[in-house]
């Protein structure tokens, strides 16, 4: 028996000792079923970045939710999201911690061509955009101000429009940074520009920079190094998750002007990604895997984020977020600073489990699509059947329904924490920055109903905008 194994096999028997004992004093708990749902594989290694909203992986495994399923998972830090793709894609990881966009991407060929699917969302909101200090200067004189004294929030990117079109005037460039040419980020950041008319740039067949006809230019950094690219001058503003806004915060570099909640209140954020092969191959696996991560997700939540301060504490680890306690806190106790000393209450900003957090709805799925379709990732026309049926492609609520059951059943879980009746799609919304109302039954009509993008069956040839 393998070390891995040996400790599985010593929580076990511990876990059987402490029922017998229970049983003696008169109280026989539920049993679990983590022995009769029989892993095709026990031994995984999962991917994610450093970011705080790997959490869930760090407290399955942390707390032992992995080992009760009958998992010996090793968690592993990767360079950036290609990289951690590309290994889930060969193999060498078996999931990870994922850009909700990533699955959908790599499912519709853009990018690297794979089926990735995913059972389980890991989280809600927890993105922000920063800005330089000399740009949020500019920024301030088209603000208005509180009674307080200070700016009224949400800011809006029209804001920002002014000090883009000065530095025009003046032959520079406004350069922005986002983590991945598929990531959430990406596409919040682009949507906040738009609102305010600013213009971030289409995609091609030919061209994929994401710069053409672009008023701010959009490029990849990686969420680590945001603040640094930042304090150096090459990008005046960036969008990414945390910690990375507020450690721009506590340099001094930079100022976080608004949250993806502000942008799109309650936005899914990360996903769990496995290959289809993978579910295929180790069904009770990817089931087993899913019911560690939403008992995570419950325990990130449960009595009323009471857990969050030794959450904070786990993911500081240098094997997981490594950056300091107060940094990685400010967010994920339910505050964002904003200026240095404009903290202000935000509690969700991190939402693991409420809202039926964990659920994958298609409706999101669809809502990703919606904006690679509008910024010409997807360069044609498809109709609204298209849409739905890439979201199911991906979106796997049966995986998810079928695990939070079990966890039911076992009496980990409350039944009423489930979206059992959903068709998959959450109710049509308008909590955007711009009030444009989302429905993810009638994609075409949403993206047609945006000011700047894509609309009907224009495409993108050379640096023009052509059909209709």
């Amino acid at each position: 028996m393998s070390q891995r194994k040996h400790s599985i096999a010593i929580r076990r028997r511990g876990l059987l000792v402490a029922a017998a004992g229970a049983a003696a004093h008169g109280f026989v708990p539920r049993v679990t079923r983590a022995d009769t749902l029989k892993v095709e594989k026990d031994e995984l290694k999962l991917g994610f970045i450093k970011l705080t909203d790997m959490v869930p992986l760090a407290i399955a495994k942390e707390k032992g939710f992995f080992e009760d399923e009958g998992l010996f998972v090793t968690l592993e830090p990767q360079a950036n999201w290609k990289v951690l793709l590309d290994r889930v894609i060969t193999g060498e990881l078996d999931g990870a911690h994922m850009l909700a966009g990533q699955p959908i991407a790599a499912t519709i060929g853009f990018g690297t061509k794979a089926h990735v699917i995913t059972p389980f969302s890991m989280d809600l909101n927890g993105n922000g955009t920063t800005v330089s200090n000399e740009i949020w200067a500019e920024m301030k004189k088209h603000i208005p101000m509180g009674t307080d004294g200070k700016p009224v929030h949400p800011v809006k990117a029209s804001a920002l429009k002014p000090v883009i079109d000065k530095m025009k005037s003046e032959g520079k460039a406004f350069k922005m940074g986002m983590v991945f040419p598929v990531s959430t980020h990406n596409y919040e950041l682009r949507y906040w520009l738009a609102s305010g008319g600013i213009h971030p740039g289409f995609y091609s067949k030919t061209d994929v920079t994401g710069q053409i006809q672009a008023d701010a230019l959009l490029s990849v950094t990686p969420p680590p190094q945001m603040p640094s690219t930042l304090q150096a001058g090459t990008i005046h503003g960036y969008c990414v998750g945390e910690p990375w806004n507020q450690q721009a915060v506590f340099k001094g570099i930079g100022v976080p002007v608004i949250t993806d909640y502000e942008i799109w209140k309650n936005n899914p954020e990360k996903v769990f990604g496995i290959t289809a092969q993978f579910a295929a191959k180790n069904p009770n696996t990817a089931l087993a895997l899913t019911k560690a991560l939403i008992r995570a997700c419950m325990w990130l939540d449960a009595n009323g984020d009471r857990n969050r301060p030794e959450a904070v504490k786990i993911i500081s680890k240098p094997e997981y977020v490594g950056a300091d306690y107060e940094v990685i806190a400010n967010s994920m106790t339910g505050t964002f600073e904003y200026e240095k000393g404009d903290k202000r209450p935000v509690p969700d900003f991190n939402v693991f489990f409420r809202y039926f957090a964990t659920y994958p709805y298609y409706s999101d799925a669809v809502w990703y699509l919606t904006q690679m379709r509008r910024w010409g990732q997807i360069p044609d026309h498809r109709p609204d059947e298209w849409y739905a049926e890439t979201a199911k492609q991906v979106y796997r609520p049966d995986l998810y329904l079928k695990a939070a059951r079990m966890l039911v059943d076992e009496g980990k879980a409350r039944k009423e924490d489930f979206p059992w009746t959903t068709d998959g799609y959450r109710a049509p919304t308008a909590e955007n920055i711009d009030s444009v109302p989302y429905d993810g039954r009638k994609p075409n009509a949403y993206i047609d109903s945006l000011s700047i993008g894509l609309k009907g069956k224009q495409t993108v040839e050379g640096t023009d905008v052509v059909g209709g």
